[in-house]
């Protein structure tokens, strides 16, 4: 007997069905391309030990559309990256005609064909291994990570905690204030918030608890000129146009070009009438320079060795990743090389005319890059009348007591409830005693061999510094 013709009503349902599997499989394909894409960036900056972005930051980005089944598929293709390995070699399928089909773009189609293969390749290790599923193999791949509060940050230029809060609520998020920065809220951990609303417009930021301690540091005056010297991705610029209620001026610097585009959306999103992004180099500022020479406050984030937000980055999803690493990597040629680049911008910060006020940071947990930094530069500036002040002076965690004064340091614990930073305040002191005696200095560096005084490029600070402390062990004769 022959099927009933097929009605009206069922054709709608049968291409209704059709466009929603179509869509599906079209959309679970561009998933597949842009996870390539972050996969790629990330395994080549791995592999050359340059991670300029964070996995989290690679796939949240404007570019990445479909955020959610890009990073489940990212984060898991890395946690089975060994395995994966182990099954290309095992088949050996990745022969001399491979570049040819990766070129071509059909490494998806290529791989389809060999499924069976795969397959079985994939069932022998697990029988070598006994273990009966690929879940199992995973087990010994796994890091565990403390769960953390998830915090945000109210853009206060744009709204306030109230109205954030009872947005949150309707959706029966849990929220509650941060009992020390105001405009920080704290909220369950592993809440994904990047699609909501009041994050696409501007409304909050997510940034942790730690970073947002940052700007509150630094406590810009409204109507003041601020440099902000690192400043991609931005949040901590917006931060600081919030704390000055848009008055004054911000100059957000950045060198690298694909940050730039990064702390220019930022910036657009947050609102911030008074910031203006500026390409270049922190070190190759003139601190004569008309642009700069009225800055009163200078925010330091400079690059770092992220340390201290390994687990937030996904880190130990990485190839290079190792437990127990951190003795070796924070003596590594790379962290040396960071500290010697956060010294001389340290330096240079310092050596502004009209500054008052610097902050140090870093999101990293190494003496290295944090206190010996500081102790480092400390002659220089206490040569220009800057002291070391305590910031959030209820924070229980201080600074490695490895020099005297280093209780005014700031640290946060990464086992804890936020990231692993470290803040150092510099505050210029009112009096003109420590002025005279910088000068009296320099002059008797002068006539020793004639460099030029104050005020200072980048390479005379540097050189001063080290003049000024061979002082303390050794007298200068005239």
């Amino acid at each position: 007997m022959a099927p009933p013709p097929p009605t009206k009503k069922g054709n709608v349902a049968r291409n209704h069905r059709i466009s929603s599997r179509n869509g599906a499989e079209r959309s679970a394909y561009f998933a597949r391309r842009e996870a390539a894409g972050v996969l790629r960036r990330v395994l080549q900056d791995d592999a050359a030990r340059r991670a300029t972005a964070s996995i989290k930051s690679l796939v949240y980005s404007p570019s990445v559309r479909n955020k959610k089944a890009t990073f489940a598929l990212v984060c898991q293709t890395l946690k089975c990256l060994p395995i994966i390995k182990d099954v290309l070699v095992a088949t050996q399928i990745l022969n001399s005609k491979w570049k040819e089909i990766a070129m071509a773009g059909a490494v998806e189609k290529f791989l389809t064909l060999h499924k069976n293969k795969l397959e079985y390749a994939l069932a022998k290790i697990c029988a070598r291994r006994k273990v009966k599923k690929i879940e199992d193999l995973l087990q010994n791949n796994c890091v565990p990570v403390a769960s953390k509060p998830r915090y945000i940050r109210i853009n206060t230029l744009k709204v306030d905690a109230e109205v954030v809060m009872q947005e949150l609520g309707k959706t029966n998020i849990m929220v509650s204030r941060d009992d020390i920065i105001p405009d920080v809220l704290s909220l369950a951990s592993g809440l994904d918030l990047h699609d909501h609303p009041l994050v696409r417009n501007g409304s909050i930021l997510l940034q942790g608890k730690a970073s947002s301690m940052v700007a509150v540091a630094l406590n810009p005056i409204p109507g003041w000129k601020v440099l902000d010297a690192c400043a991609a991705p931005g949040n901590k610029t917006a931060h600081l146009a919030a704390l000055m209620k848009g008055q004054g001026k911000i100059i957000a610097c950045e060198l690298n070009e694909d940050r730039l585009k990064t702390l220019e959306e930022t910036i657009r999103r947050s609102g911030a009438p008074n910031v203006d992004v500026v390409h270049c180099d922190f070190l190759d500022i003139n601190t004569r320079d008309p642009l700069f020479k009225e800055v009163r406050a200078i925010l330091l984030d400079p690059s770092c060795s992220g340390s201290g937000i390994s687990a937030e980055r996904l880190d130990h999803l990485l190839p290079s990743y190792e437990k127990g690493e951190d003795a070796a990597a924070c003596k590594s040629d790379r962290v040396k090389k960071l500290a010697a680049f956060q010294t001389k911008a340290l330096l240079h910060a310092l050596s502004f005319p009209a500054v008052e006020r610097v902050v140090y940071s870093t999101c990293s947990v190494y003496q290295t890059e944090n206190e010996d930094v500081i102790k480092s530069v400390l002659p220089f500036a206490k040569s220009l009348n800057f002291e070391l002040v305590t910031p959030f002076p209820q924070w229980p965690h201080r600074g490695l007591p490895v020099f005297e004064g280093a209780e005014h340091l700031l640290r946060t614990d990464p086992k804890e409830d936020t990231e692993g930073f470290f803040i150092a305040l510099f505050v210029k002191k009112s009096g003109k005693t420590n002025r005279g005696s910088r000068l009296s200095s320099a002059k008797k560096l002068t006539r020793q061999k004639r460099y030029t005084p104050y005020p200072f490029c980048k390479l005379s600070a540097f050189w001063f510094h080290k003049r000024l402390t061979k002082q303390g062990s050794k007298k200068i004769k005239h």
